[in-house]
């Protein structure tokens, strides 16, 4: 563009076009936006010549500048040299700035002209905004001063064929496509140098446009690898790709800062011969946050999932499986192959409301958590042992060879103290095992009521099973276990036939009174008269230990009771008016002393039969102190201020001691027939008679025998100072019609033991 040497505003310009450096002359002119000082040589040049600061500022042109780009001198000096260049190729002219100055400053010392630079193919902006092909060449000069100037010139190459019209179209759709990408672009040659970048992989990394300018490619991929979490794996895999140019990558980028890139790379091509490599970088940060909230949101809700799913299979007291999921696995063992061994063990425990009511509800949880502790210990890992509520337990075995010593193991386990709340409690319970499927379960052919079956058992029968073997447990004693059998099934229909039955003779009237006379050895006769409930059913009579419990289980004992209260004070009322002293004894159950208006109903009958209430006993058993109900204790303290006695029944068959007799409200105290049944010839020593009568006289209580049979009984009990006594010696109990046989017969007996006293007497 310039040939040969020449001077340009005091400096010296040796092959501007060629490429090459200038060296500063000591001329005094001043640069005034022309270039003075050169004649017409530069002035009529074509080329058009720009001074540009290293800033990018213009600092003079010559008037081919003027014309090539329409603008005025003085419009021209002092502007960014960029507002003659069109959109992607302002960059173009101070990157070869820092090219020209850094080889300038490797060659410094040396001739200048050394250093040759290529020209630049730029594309040209007139100030009426139109384009042209051109290409820029430059010579860098440094000042005494040490400041960097460039002189740049620019031709016009639109006399170039038309073919480079196109690849200038493919050029501006290329930089608008990679200007208009929301990716960051970097294009590496093969010798790793930066051949090109977009706006966008200036922003996404932040690099300074004036760095990327200096051509200083080791300081633009130090400042990359400083963001880095792991700069060596970005290198490793830099490496990797340049060892193998055809390879394809993509990869995930971590900063420091949080964020996050994905990185593509592939082979840059061109006719088929790779000569670099393009990086595509896309910020994910935002979708990666997002994408880890849905993450720990999945799992928050699979840990909520799974919570929930404890908690609705899950005991909540216990930590056991509750009722559903003990139905779910048992429903899964009955279905499984055939001849598979599924055993239920159903067990609840004894007297638990006791815990309860003495200790309070927190130390009846603390029971359960323990014994749900203790059942764990007793089975295998797998085994399934559930809480069905209150404190009724159940558990699984499938496939076990010995159910009966897991049965047995579960029962002693229990027989070990507890200790809640400083208080030692002994917990028992009541076991029922039932079975189907599997080996013979013992030499009883048990199986051979179950096994047979197996395959139409459904959960629900076997569970019940287990309940009525539970039932017997409980029935045989309480604290052991016991194997479903068939015959247990009869007993509970029976249980069930009964219970129905007597909810009709109820409803009909068909429960009878009887009375059995009760003497007293003092007076020499009758003073006393127990009213008894009898059911007769079908021409028989039920026993009441079989009738009694099925009222009391099914609550019918309350109509009973204020029956043979009504009967008793109605059908005895002239016996009872011909002497004061005499009295009618009723028992009294548990359940009707839970009823809040027991006293007021029992007052309320005898005054409809017009009986005193002084000639009213009240017969009640031991186990209606074990709770130490208050209520109960109000509600016979009420009666007995209103003048009605009450009796301890069947006293030495519980487990109150003698001592505990003093805080009672009590009367009489009627030991049980056991005791006395230990007479047989009346020359017996028994100590423990001698020690409740004489206590229970200590305590200014009477005392009644119960179940006296033969004379040497009556007479041993009457040597002792015995109150009262009752018995078939005396009179069986006998319906209303036969009363007064049955009151003159036990005179008669009382007389004869007066007159004549078996051996043994004082």
């Amino acid at each position: 563009m310039i040939s040969g040497g020449r001077v340009l505003n005091g400096w010296l310009v040796s092959d501007v076009h060629g490429g090459g450096r200038v060296t500063a002359s000591s001329s005094p002119e001043e640069t005034s936006g022309a270039v003075p000082g050169y004649g017409d040589l530069v002035e009529s040049s074509p080329d058009a010549l720009l001074v540009v600061a290293e800033d990018g500022a213009i600092l003079a042109v010559n008037a081919a500048a003027e014309r090539m780009f329409g603008y005025a001198r003085g419009e021209l000096v002092g502007s960014d040299h960029r507002l003659l260049l069109a959109e992607g190729y302002r960059n173009g002219l101070q990157r070869l700035f820092f090219n020209l100055r850094r080889d300038a400053l490797a060659d410094a010392g040396t001739d200048a002209g050394e250093t040759d630079t290529a020209p630049v193919e730029a594309y040209g902006l007139r100030r009426d905004g139109t384009e042209f092909p051109g290409e820029v060449a430059g010579s860098i000069f440094v000042s005494g001063e040490g400041t960097a100037s460039m002189i740049a010139a620019v031709r016009d190459t639109s006399h170039r064929p038309e073919n480079e019209d196109s690849l200038r179209e493919a050029m501006s759709l290329l930089s608008a496509t990679l200007e208009s990408t929301a990716d960051g672009i970097l294009v590496v040659s093969s010798e790793g140098e930066i051949a090109g970048v977009n706006n966008q992989f200036l922003t996404m990394w932040g690099i300074p446009r004036e760095m990327l300018a200096t051509g200083d490619d080791e300081a633009v991929i130090g400042f990359v690898l400083d963001q880095l979490r792991d700069p060596a794996q970005f290198i490793e895999k830099v490496e990797a790709l340049y060892a193998d140019p055809m390879a394809e990558s993509h990869d995930v980028l971590e900063f420091r800062n949080g964020r996050t890139f994905e990185r593509y790379s592939r082979p840059q091509k061109v006719a088929d011969q790779v000569v670099g490599r393009v990086w595509s970088f896309r910020d994910v940060t935002a979708a990666k946050v997002a994408q880890d909230r849905i993450a720990r949101a999945m799992e928050d809700l699979a840990a909520q999932s799974a919570q929930l799913t404890a908690l609705a299979f899950q005991d909540g007291l216990t930590g056991l499986s509750n009722r559903q999921l003990f139905n779910d696995r048992l429903g899964s063992a009955l279905a499984g192959p055939a001849g598979t061994a599924v055993d239920v063990l159903l067990l609840d425990l004894d007297d638990f409301k006791e815990v309860n009511d003495i200790l309070g509800h927190h130390a009846g949880d603390q029971m359960l958590i323990e014994v749900g502790r203790r059942l764990r210990t007793c089975v295998r890992p797998d085994d399934v042992v559930a809480r069905l509520g209150g404190d009724e337990f159940v558990v699984l075995l499938v496939n076990s060879v010995e159910p009966e010593a897991v049965a047995a193991r579960i029962v002693d386990s229990l027989r070990v103290p507890v200790w809640i709340d400083g208080t030692m409690l002994r917990p028992s319970l009541s076991l029922g095992l039932a079975s189907i499927g599997g080996a013979d379960r013992d030499s009883e052919g048990t199986d051979a009521a179950t096994d047979t079956d197996a395959d139409s058992v459904h959960a629900s029968e076997l569970l019940r099973r287990a309940d009525v073997a539970m039932y017997a447990a409980k029935t045989a004693g309480k604290n052991r276990y016991m194997r479903f059998r068939p015959e247990m099934m009869k007993a509970l229909v029976d249980r069930n036939d009964l219970e129905a039955g007597l909810r009709l003779a109820v409803d009909n009237g068909q429960i009878a009174v009887h009375y059995q006379p009760i003497v007293s050895p003092g007076r020499g006769t009758v003073t006393q008269v127990e009213a008894l409930a009898r059911w007769v059913r079908e021409g028989a009579i039920v026993p009441p230990q079989q009738f009694i419990p099925a009222a009391e289980r099914s609550g019918l004992i309350v109509e009973i009771g204020t029956e043979v209260l009504l009967r008793g004070g109605t059908e005895l009322k002239p016996w009872l008016d011909e002497d004061s002293s005499r009295s009618l004894a009723v028992n009294v159950s548990g359940v009707q002393l839970q009823h809040g208006d027991f006293a007021e109903l029992v007052l309320a009958v005898t005054e409809s039969c017009g009986v005193d209430p002084h000639q009213l006993i009240l017969e009640v058993t031991e186990s209606v102190f074990f709770e130490d109900d208050c209520h109960v204790i109000q509600q016979l303290m009420s009666l007995r201020t209103a003048g009605v006695r009450v009796a301890l029944d069947d006293f030495g068959t519980g487990f109150s001691s003698l001592g505990r007799l003093q805080g009672l409200p009590v009367d009489t105290l009627k030991i049980d027939q056991s005791f006395v049944s230990m007479i047989h010839t009346g020359t017996e020593q028994l100590p423990i008679l001698n020690a409740m009568i004489g206590m229970a006289h200590g305590l200014g209580l009477t005392v009644t025998a119960e179940g006296v049979e033969t004379a040497a009984q009556a007479g041993y009990l009457m040597n002792l100072d015995c109150d009262s006594l009752q018995g078939y010696l005396f009179s069986a109990p006998q319906p209303e019609t036969a009363l007064q046989p049955a009151l003159d017969k036990a005179a008669r007996a009382i007389a004869a033991l007066r007159g004549a006293r078996v051996p043994g007497s004082r």
